[in-house]
């Protein structure tokens, strides 16, 4: 895989791990209730919860942050082994 390919995945990946991050509880669970009296003892109650479950919404968050994870160990490790010669100084100005 060419760097400037991994640089582009690693900010989709990125992406989609901040996508899913901020989902909560109420995104993923709906409480609608509703209730009839039936008779003066006796209530009939509905309720649906389900919007997703839980485990769909953290299976694929892990996918995505652990993909994000290779990615960026795999262009850290290019950082720190590849060297470059560009053709200007590009550093002239760096005060270190």
């Amino acid at each position: 895989m060419k760097l400037a390919h991994a640089l582009l995945r690693r900010k989709e990946l990125n992406n989609k791990v901040e996508q899913l991050k901020p989902l909560t509880n109420k995104d993923i669970f709906e409480t609608i209730t509703e209730r009839r009296k039936i008779s003066e003892t006796v209530d009939d109650i509905t309720a649906r919860v389900n919007k997703l479950e839980a485990h769909q919404v953290t299976a694929e968050f892990d996918h995505y942050s652990r993909q994000l994870r290779h990615a960026d160990a795999a262009i850290q490790q290019a950082n720190w082994t590849t060297e470059i010669e560009p053709e200007i100084d590009v550093m002239k100005n760096y005060n270190e």
